[in-house]
Parts: structure tokens; sequence; C-alpha cells
């Protein structure tokens, strides 16, 4: 990658970092719950897979967060991965895309 698209890639991340901060504890407990319960349903609940691939940190190592968020987002297609677009925003599924790649539950 060349050193102005590793700048604009490294500002825009630490700009989601900074939204993502902005979610209050209560909704992050929220958000958490939906992670052990509703991801956890087609993931496994420990994340290691199930109906879903597993969510652990190994298996997501490489992928970029913002693949993750999309994904999260508007799902994907063909898979029984539905979106979450409804019940979440940008900077709610960027910050469960974090917890998820961290390997936090």
């Amino acid at each position: 990658m060349k050193l102005p698209a590793l700048i604009i890639t490294s500002l825009f991340l630490l700009s989601q970092t900074a939204l993502a901060s902005g979610i209050p504890e209560p909704r992050r407990m929220e958000l958490l719950n939906l992670l052990k319960h509703d991801c956890g349903s087609c993931h496994g609940l420990s994340l290691k897979g199930g109906l879903g691939p597993a969510l652990t940190p190994e298996r997501l190592r490489g992928k970029p967060i913002d693949f993750l968020t999309a994904t999260i987002l508007y799902g994907r297609t063909g898979t029984p991965m539905p979106p979450w677009r409804p019940f979440l925003t940008d900077r709610e599924a960027f910050w469960l895309a974090e917890r998820i790649k961290e390997g936090v539950r």
C-alpha cells in the first residue's frame, strides 16, 4: 500500500474509533448481549463456529475492520447472514467488529 493510501486509511480508522468510543455504556452492554445471543445463535455461543463460520481473532486475522463492519451491516448475499443495518448504526457495527476481532465476548 502506498504511503498516501496508508495515511488516508489510518485517518479513517482513527475517526471510526473515535466515533465508536461515543457509544454509551448501557448500549455497549446491549451490543455485547446481541453478540453473545444473536450472533452466537449461528456462529456458536463461544463464536467458534456453527451454522456460520468461527468469529475468532485467529480466523479473522487479516480481515479489514471495514469488511467486518460491512458484513455486520449488510449481511452476506447467498448465505444465512442477515443484514443488521435496521438494528445497528455504523458506529455500533464498527464497535462490534472491533470486539469480535479482539476476541472480547
